[in-house]
C-alpha cells in the first residue's frame, strides 16, 4: 500500500470563472519511497450550474524507484489539457463526468492522452452538501492514447469525506491504479488523502459538490 497525498486550492472569481492550483506527493511505501510529485494550475469557465469547461498546465516528475526521489528521473514531462465537467444529480447522488483530452510534452517524446472519469458523491447525514457533512465517493477513471496500447490505464477508486466549512473539505479513500503495457500489466495500491480549499470572492448562495480532484 502506498501514499497518495493532494492539496488542492480553488478561488472563485465570480459566477463564471475560477483558478485552481494543485500539488501531489506519491510514494511506493506507506509515506516511504516517494516516486513521484506534480504541480499544476488552471483555469475553469462555468458555462451553467452543471456544466464547466477547464484549461489547464501542469509539470510531473516520476523518479526511479527504491529510495524517496532517488534520482535519475524515469520521467519528466510538461503537460497541458482542456477538460469539461458535467454534473447530474439523481436523488442523493451527485454524478461527475469529466471528459479530458492532454497534450504530454514527456523526456522520452510528445503524446496525447484521453481521459474518461465518472464519479459520484452522496451525502450521508445532511441532504445537501453544507458544513458539517459526510459523504461517500466511488468512482472510476480510463485511460486510452492514441498509440499502441490504446487502453493506457485505469483507477478504480472509494473512500470517505467531510465538509469542515464552507471553504475546507478533507477526503481519504482507497485507489488502485492498472497500468498496461504491449508485453505486461503491472498495478498499485494507495491510500488517498486530499485536503480540498474552495474560496469565495462573493457569496453564489451554492453549496458546491466535492471533487476527488485529479
Amino acid at each position: 500500500m502506498g501514499s497518495w497525498s493532494i492539496v488542492n486550492a480553488k478561488l472563485n472569481l465570480n459566477s463564471h470563472w475560477s483558478i485552481w492550483t494543485e500539488g501531489q506527493l506519491r510514494s511506493i511505501q506507506l509515506y516511504d519511497e516517494f516516486f513521484y510529485y506534480e504541480v499544476k494550475g488552471g483555469l475553469t469557465f462555468n458555462l451553467k450550474d452543471h456544466l464547466a469547461l477547464t484549461a489547464g498546465v501542469g509539470r510531473y516528475a516520476t523518479y526511479t524507484l527504491g529510495g524517496n526521489f532517488e534520482q535519475p528521473f524515469t520521467t519528466e514531462e510538461t503537460r497541458t489539457w482542456l477538460q469539461l465537467v458535467m454534473e447530474q444529480k439523481w436523488d442523493r447522488i451527485n454524478f461527475e463526468h469529466r471528459y479530458r483530452v492532454e497534450q504530454r510534452h514527456l523526456s522520452t517524446g510528445y503524446k496525447n492522452r484521453f481521459r474518461y472519469r465518472l464519479n459520484a458523491v452522496i451525502p450521508i447525514n445532511h441532504p445537501e452538501f453544507v458544513p458539517k457533512t459526510f459523504y461517500a465517493y466511488i468512482g472510476d477513471e480510463v485511460f486510452f492514447t492514441s498509440i499502441a496500447p490504446f487502453y493506457e490505464r485505469n483507477r478504480f477508486f472509494t473512500g470517505l469525506g467531510y465538509k469542515v466549512t464552507k471553504a475546507f473539505t478533507i477526503q481519504s479513500g482507497y485507489m488502485r491504479q492498472y497500468d498496461y503495457k504491449l508485453t505486461s500489466e503491472t498495478s498499485r495500491d494507495f491510500l488517498q488523502v486530499a485536503l480540498l480549499f474552495n474560496f469565495r470572492l462573493e457569496d453564489f448562495h451554492k453549496h458546491s459538490v466535492p471533487s476527488t480532484t485529479d
